[in-house]
């Protein structure tokens, strides 16, 4: 037998199942980060300090069976999310960037903004991702996330 087919069939017995084998959509839903650790986060917005709550999008998408509980390899690592507000604007994240094994990336889905819940200009949720230079991907107005 070939090597790259032992090595394939090797690694192909230990590969995950894919957490989505298919598209995945869902749309934001107050229910779905009901009881889900909060956090609270300060982000630079164009100058001004924006304090928020919400939680983790790992958390969300841990609890909507996007992603698993265990830390990612393997097939889970080609997968992405795609948050789309409702004005059109769209941001994207590996889903091993998420992972705080691996890319120790901290984003935020948040629903309150300086003590109050988003308006319909802002709202109803808003993606806060503190590691980053500038707030390109903290986009507002979050409506759907499609995970692939």
């Amino acid at each position: 037998m070939p090597v790259a087919t032992t090595f394939a069939q090797s690694h192909a017995a230990h590969a995950p199942a894919s957490p989505v084998p298919t598209r995945m959509e869902l749309a934001w839903d107050p229910a779905l980060v009901a009881g889900l650790p909060r956090h609270d986060v300060t982000l630079d917005v164009h100058g001004t300090p924006l304090r928020c709550e919400g939680v983790a999008l790992v958390d969300l998408l841990r609890r909507a069976g996007a992603m698993p509980a265990e830390p990612l390899r393997g097939a889970h690592l080609v997968r992405r999310v795609e948050v789309m507000a409702s004005d059109g604007y769209r941001v994207v994240f590996s889903l091993g960037e998420l992972d705080p094994t691996l890319g120790k990336q901290a984003v935020y889905v948040a629903d309150r903004c300086n003590g109050k819940p988003l308006d319909t200009r802002e709202g109803p949720a808003r993606l806060l991702v503190p590691g980053d230079s500038r707030p390109a991907r903290s986009a507002r107005q979050i409506k759907t996330f499609i995970i692939e």
